[in-house]
């Protein structure tokens, strides 16, 4: 079946099935601290260490991700999960009311980075492309930061799920 006979629904459920971190991506614009949920992030390659991150263009964060040239990709632990809807835009909060239910810090770029978060990586955009919808952003980590190791957060099935963390 030719791409363009995919129903945009059927691909939305069928990614509906595949398991994805979730992650806060911030960074700072002219107007202060900006920030959205995102699952769409991905490794790429550890030299030099690059992930790649999708940003939908219609987003109303879009174009201050675009101009900064920096984001940090904050990957959140289970106990983030109230986190993630209101980056997501649930209740239209101000941005400055989101920032206001975490503890931030500030890496290499001055992005806010989760003082909590599972793993914080604060990249430089070294490249992006155009891909349908969405920009495809190339960020190089010029920091990390690691919270406590504890349980992950994924998005399966429209709904959260925790990893667990075994030690040992």
């Amino acid at each position: 079946m030719p791409a363009a006979d995919i129903d945009p629904a059927l691909f939305r459920e069928a990614m509906a099935r595949l398991g994805a971190a979730v992650t806060i991506l911030t960074t700072r614009g002219p107007e202060g601290d900006v920030g959205m949920t995102a699952s769409a992030v991905c490794s790429v390659t550890d030299t030099p260490p690059t992930v790649l991150v999708c940003i939908n263009r219609a987003g109303s964060q879009y174009e201050t991700f675009k101009s900064t040239g920096f984001i940090c990709i904050n990957v959140l632990a289970h106990e983030h999960e109230e986190l993630s809807p209101i980056f997501a835009g649930v209740g239209d909060l101000p941005m400055e009311q989101r920032f206001a239910r975490g503890e931030w810090i500030r890496l290499v770029t001055g992005a806010p980075a989760l003082r909590t978060a599972a793993a914080s990586l604060d990249c430089k955009v070294t490249q992006s492309v155009d891909v349908g919808t969405h920009t495809v952003f190339f960020c190089e980590v010029q920091a990390i930061h690691l919270g406590p190791a504890g349980s992950g957060l994924v998005y399966h099935g429209r709904a959260y799920h925790q990893i667990l963390h075994r030690f040992g």
